[in-house]
């Protein structure tokens, strides 16, 4: 046996897999499995996307300064304790690295983002899982299972994939009550599709145990470059921002995300489009007798009547050329994440829907 071992844990990461993108003989493909924006980036992050080009060859800017004072202003978060990074997933990549190792404890609940487990694991601590309430995050839950070994919580709010959110008490106090040691990360993939939610800024301005992440993936458009960012206390930001490598964001990803942030009225138009169809959609699933929770995301969490009737129906979708998400991986094996479209993928879905449950009648 060769003895070139991996790190402990690692071994015990599963490798990630994508929403599908493709179905085999199937042309017109829609695809509602990962919660990409149908409407794409605003024609003004496209125009700076295309003027990168005479730059490739340029080293970019190891500050972020231009994005981080856009991503302030727009935010109004102080640009100094904002990191941006590959996706918010190297933010929390970040986090572990920093603050967690082996002996340490990570905790997150069991509908989570997997990317809490692999960073985790992947940083030799041990990931907690946690029961949710209804598919909903727990605070006592959270509260009873931090012990002293405890570095980081992890809640995505709104969560993925149940699309659920907790309100800024709750957060408050869950944050109030972890131990001394720990730090509460708030994963903002999906805050700009509330209104008026700030994604927990303020409560990160009034404490020194909380850090915010977001990403340009979903309301911006931008998921194929992969840009992200986090806000936290300075000394937390200080911490991160010394194992971030110094080029980790190219100049293309810097001005097109800056022109994105910037272009407030396309991010409205896009915010404002995914609340309508999100609720014409949930309603047609509903009447089809597919319930869901109310979604403060860009998706619903369709929930059916075992793992066999949802597996069925996803298997029907695809042959109708509609591709969907499986979500067993994250605990709900009789449920289908549906990526809310444009207005015709809305339309071609829930028809497909209830074409599927009234030949099951």
């Amino acid at each position: 046996m060769s003895q070139i071992q991996p790190q402990p844990g690692i071994m015990e990461i599963k490798l990630y897999q994508g929403g599908q993108s493709h179905v085999e003989g199937v042309s017109d493909v829609v695809k509602l499995s990962s919660n990409e924006n149908p409407f794409g980036p605003s024609d003004k992050a496209k125009e700076a996307f295309a003027r990168s080009v005479h730059s490739l060859h340029r080293y970019p800017p190891t500050d972020h300064a231009a994005l981080r004072a856009a991503i302030g202003e727009v935010h109004g978060v102080d640009p100094a304790r904002v990191i941006c990074g590959v996706g918010s997933d190297e933010i929390i990549t970040f986090l572990c690295q920093a603050y967690a190792g082996t002996g340490d404890e990570v905790i997150h609940t069991e509908h989570g983002f997997s990317m809490y487990r692999i960073s985790a694991l992947a940083a030799g601590a041990t990931p907690v899982e946690v029961p949710e309430r209804e598919r909903v995050v727990d605070v006592d839950a959270i509260l009873a299972a931090c012990t002293e070994r405890t570095r980081l919580v992890f809640i995505a709010n709104p969560a993925n994939p149940t699309g659920t959110m907790i309100g800024g008490n709750e957060v408050a106090r869950l944050a109030d009550g972890l131990p001394p040691q720990a730090i509460l990360v708030l994963d903002g993939a999906y805050a700009e599709f509330v209104e008026g939610y700030d994604g927990g800024a303020a409560l990160v301005e009034a404490r020194e145990n909380v850090v915010m992440t977001r990403t340009f993936s979903k309301l911006y458009g931008l998921g194929g470059l992969r840009i992200g960012w986090g806000y936290g206390p300075q000394q937390v930001i200080d911490v991160l921002n010394r194992v971030r490598g110094p080029f980790n964001l190219s100049q293309t990803q810097l001005e097109t995300a800056e022109a994105a942030v910037r272009d407030t009225a396309y991010a409205e138009k896009c915010r404002a489009e995914n609340t309508r169809l999100r609720a014409w959609l949930s309603e047609a699933l509903a009447e089809a007798g597919v319930p869901s929770d109310v979604s403060c995301a860009n998706f619903i969490l369709a929930r059916f009547a075992s793992q066999a009737e949802a597996e069925s129906c996803d298997d029907w979708l695809k042959s109708k050329g509609i591709i969907v998400r499986r979500v067993a991986g994250y605990g709900l094996p009789n449920c289908l994440r549906i990526t809310v479209g444009d207005e015709a993928s809305c339309r071609r879905v829930a028809h497909a829907v209830r074409e599927f449950k009234g030949q099951r009648t």
